[in-house]
């Protein structure tokens, strides 16, 4: 190649370079699948992962540009789901188990928590769940559909000693015989705030058998875009073990989207999750964060079906799939 030729052949490769970088690139921007994950509620340190994963680039370092929506009193997550607002939700087994037994082809792919995050609230002379038979319960209306059948044939309580939560605490602080329904993070914080001394038990340690904070999509987005599901769940469950190694980063969208939710909470609701070990206790401690077991899904199964909450010939296979956190193996 003469010197001339040389020169012309750099000149051109300059020139075409840059045009094909720039068209690869524009190539890889459009190449970021976009996923809206819904939320259960307001922005809260238990769902800090996924604001987490957003905010360290985790999602976008596998090939995703998700949009975390925010959850509340007046949304319907499954609804939204099978409507194709949403890409994924975050669920509860008892709500896909009785979707399946409505048509409803939703199915969960992985879990946050090893363990549901409801229990009971209690003054702190009270030494265990057994202790309630026959005080004052403070139980909401979704209670009768969840924990409260398990509750009532494990301690034996009554409908006679159940009485309506109205999600204020002024009838708990006011008669030191009152138990009451609570999320570790939420009013035992407004308990301690009003100098008022607590006990809290996770229904989960005393055998309630549902995962806490599952990942929810449809059946058809399994089997059509099963790569965008694992991409999701494995970069969701990294954002939790950064999460709660170190919550800077997921906690400044969690108070963006939050405004209410403060400092103070938020450190007061991780404390607890660490404590509590929802993240990496039970099965995630020996086979991985976000793994999930037949053995698990058949007990949540067999209770609703036991309590009169699911029809016997539900198929309830078909509310969950492990084949995106078998081989996991993300390690608390």
């Amino acid at each position: 190649m003469t010197t001339a030729t040389h020169s012309l052949f750099g000149r051109l490769l300059g020139s075409i370079l840059p045009a094909a970088l720039l068209v690869f690139g524009v190539n890889a921007a459009h190449a970021e699948d976009k996923v809206t994950f819904l939320t259960s509620w307001y922005a809260q340190a238990e769902h800090g992962g996924f604001y987490q994963a957003v905010a360290k680039g985790i999602y976008k370092k596998y090939g995703l540009d998700v949009t975390v929506k925010m959850g509340g009193p007046q949304v319907n997550g499954m609804q939204l789901l099978a409507a194709g607002q949403a890409d994924f939700i975050m669920g509860y087994d008892l709500q896909v188990l009785s979707s399946v037994e409505k048509g409803i082809p939703a199915t969960t792919v992985a879990t946050s928590f090893q363990k549901d995050l409801q229990g009971m609230m209690t003054h702190d002379d009270i030494k265990s769940l057994a202790d309630l038979k026959g005080k004052p319960i403070l139980a909401g209306s979704a209670a009768h559909a969840s924990w409260l059948p398990w509750a009532k044939v494990k301690f034996g309580y009554t409908d006679a000693q159940i009485r309506a939560y109205t999600f204020n605490l002024q009838p708990f602080f006011a008669d030191p015989n009152v138990a009451q329904q609570a999320y570790p993070s939420s009013e035992p914080f407004q308990a301690m705030k009003n100098n008022v001394k607590t006990n809290f038990f996770l229904f989960a340690d005393e055998g309630y058998p549902p995962y806490g904070t599952t990942i929810v999509t449809m059946q058809k987005m399994v089997s059509e875009k099963p790569d965008v599901v694992a991409r999701f769940v494995k970069a969701s469950i990294e954002g939790w073990k950064s999460y709660l190694a170190d919550p800077a980063a997921g906690n400044e969208l969690i108070k963006k989207d939050n405004p209410k939710m403060d400092d103070e909470q938020i450190a007061f609701g991780i404390k607890r999750m660490k404590e509590l070990h929802v993240f990496d206790g039970g099965d995630a401690a020996k086979l991985g964060a976000g793994v999930m077991t037949d053995a698990r899904w058949e007990q949540t199964y067999r209770f609703m079906v036991s309590a009169g909450l699911l029809k016997p010939e539900t198929d309830w296979k078909k509310a969950y799939t492990t084949q995106f956190v078998k081989d996991l193996k993300i390690m608390p």
